[in-house]
């Protein structure tokens, strides 16, 4: 941290000009703005190419407790009905065909994520440098989310279908609603399994984030060395 009181005296100055009239008087910091832009562009991708191609993989959400997607409030009930009416191997396959659907669905998403990435420029790159550890993560978040959101949807009901969830739920929805003392339920899944996707793919992205900023073991170019060298 002995450079991090210089570093945000550096930051407080709002023009790039300036910050690099300060930057040149000391050359030992040995970082332009452009690389600091470029090594927050490089710590994003490695995170979409290290840990979100990981969530297209069989499994790659079922299997990571920290993106499982589980039901949604309004069929938690369905699963615990099902199962005490001795139907888990019904209640586990719908469960695990809505992680399918995401896992088949971020394989399309994945290059609107590495377009947002390729748009951050010094301006963003020196608040996010000096930010919380996963401040990169919530640039690309708030950068992309509504838009993602938007192509990510119809790819998610497609991808339903490929695996077969909504014929599965669909099942398994009427087979509940049939049950005596059952309220009748019909919630929508592709928005469901579309907001708990995109929210795996931020959560690795903020892992790989953070393992970048705390390890240097995780700094694996000369670039990202240098630049994040500037928040230790």
């Amino acid at each position: 941290m002995k450079k991090l009181s210089l570093i945000l005296s550096i930051l407080l100055f709002s023009s790039c000009a300036e910050l690099q009239e300060i930057a040149n008087q000391y050359p030992s910091l040995g970082v332009s703005e452009q690389e600091i832009a470029g090594g927050l562009r490089q710590a994003l991708d490695n995170g979409i190419d290290k840990q979100v191609n990981k969530l297209t993989e069989e499994n790659g959400f079922f299997s990571n407790e920290l993106v499982r997607i589980t039901l949604p409030p309004e069929l938690q009930k369905v699963d615990k009905t099902l199962r005490d009416v001795g139907l888990d191997a019904l209640a586990d396959e719908g469960l695990k065909i809505l992680n399918r659907a995401a896992e088949d669905a971020v394989k399309e998403a994945t290059p609107i994520f590495v377009n947002a990435v390729s748009e951050i420029n010094f301006a963003d790159a020196r608040n996010i440098l000096m930010g919380k550890q996963d401040a990169a993560t919530q640039y690309l978040t708030n950068k992309t989310e509504q838009e993602l959101y938007n192509k990510f949807n119809p790819v998610v009901n497609q991808s339903l279908d490929k695996v077969g969830a909504n014929e599965v739920w669909k099942n398994i929805i009427n087979r509940y609603n049939s049950l005596p003392l059952t309220g009748n339920v019909n919630p929508d899944l592709t928005d469901y399994v579309t907001n708990e996707a995109l929210n795996g793919v931020y959560t690795m992205i903020a892992v790989e984030e953070k393992e970048i900023r705390e390890k240097v073991s995780a700094r694996t170019s000369s670039l990202l060395k240098r630049v994040f060298a500037l928040q230790d």
